[in-house]
């Protein structure tokens, strides 16, 4: 079964990286290439997307679409990036998630 982890980067942890040393920065990113290296099997596509004050956001349903800068809605988390993974259940991608090293949310969702 596929499923879709996104990794949802909040406020704090982007200070928390922010302030760490070049050391702890280089060993929390040296974690996630462990992590994508560990489930290579799992993991069929995975990107890590621009930072959100790249977006551009396209409102439908009115007469003419409205283009906007920036993300969807204005908050305190953003899809900071996603791996699409194969795996034989929920629990084995929930078990995924739980051993994910960055961001402090991860959101799985069925591929349909």
């Amino acid at each position: 079964m596929k499923y879709v982890l996104m990794f949802v980067e909040t406020e704090e942890f982007a200070r928390q990286l922010e302030a760490m040393s070049e050391l702890e920065q280089r060993n929390a990113y040296e974690a996630v290439s462990r992590w994508f290296a560990e489930n290579a099997d799992k993991i069929t596509h995975h990107t890590h997307l621009a930072p959100v004050h790249t977006a551009t956001t396209v409102r439908l349903g009115q007469e003419e679409p409205v283009v906007t800068d920036g993300p969807f809605v204005e908050g305190k988390e953003v899809v900071s990036g996603f791996a699409e993974v194969e795996v034989a259940d929920l629990d084995e991608a929930l078990k995924l998630a739980r051993s994910w090293p960055a961001c402090p949310v991860v959101e799985i969702r069925p591929v349909s």
